[in-house]
């Protein structure tokens, strides 16, 4: 019961993680630059994210733009777009394998099967942890040596947005859902390997004592 409540609890996880992977794929805020100017009422906002920046006036106007050009990009970009689409279909493939595998479902057929499947979702939740940190923290270290940089203009620099924040977020939350399907799984396996020898070597210390005996009986 213990473990079926864990499995439980990190399929909770990994769905905040798939939510949060997909909004942080779509979201335009990765990178934000705020130009107040001498008049606060004619601030503006402008975002840029994989696949489209988007500027906010504070007057309550609102426009984005599409990047359809995708050799144009920066490289980092274009790595961020890649990775970020696998890891979303990634976690999409362990929410569906984990469905099948856990305990608490009736789905899956044998328990043996259903650790299996458990513990294939798992790795799915790993490598979609993996390929959404890896994106993150490339962009956010561009961010941070673009504003370091002497050279850049103070209009050009730019500030993490709330898309990297969410996710790192997700990221983590995928990487600890994981890593308690995956060793929930191997525990259950380790257990097996350990009592299994032992349930096989009864019955045949059973028949060598009855062959005893029926010779004792002949004699």
């Amino acid at each position: 019961m213990a473990s079926a409540s864990l499995q439980f609890f990190a399929f909770i996880l990994a769905l905040f993680g798939v939510f949060g992977d997909i909004t942080t794929t779509l979201l335009p805020n990765w990178k934000v630059n705020a130009d107040v100017g001498s008049n606060i009422i004619t601030a503006i906002t402008q975002m840029q994210g994989l696949w489209m920046d988007c500027t906010w006036y504070s007057t309550g106007m609102f426009s984005c733009t599409l990047k359809y050009s995708v050799l144009s990009l920066p490289i980092y970009i274009q790595a961020a777009r890649t990775t970020m689409v696998l890891s979303c279909i990634l976690s999409a493939f362990g929410i569906c394998i984990t469905t099948v595998g856990m305990k608490c479902t009736k789905l899956g057929g044998d328990p043996d099967s259903k650790s299996h499947a458990c513990f294939a979702g798992g790795v799915c939740f790993i490598l979609a942890g993996i390929f959404g940190l890896v994106p993150t923290s490339w962009y956010t270290r561009e961010i941070i040596s673009n504003f370091l940089d002497q050279t850049i203009p103070e209009s050009s620099k730019h500030e993490p947005g709330g898309a990297v924040y969410t996710g790192f977020i997700s990221a983590a939350f995928l990487l600890i859902a994981g890593v308690i399907f995956c060793t929930s799984c191997f525990k259950k396996q380790q257990g097996a390997w350990i009592y299994r020898p032992k349930q096989h070597h009864f019955p045949s210390t059973e028949q060598e004592s009855n062959a005893g005996y029926n010779l004792k009986d002949y004699v």
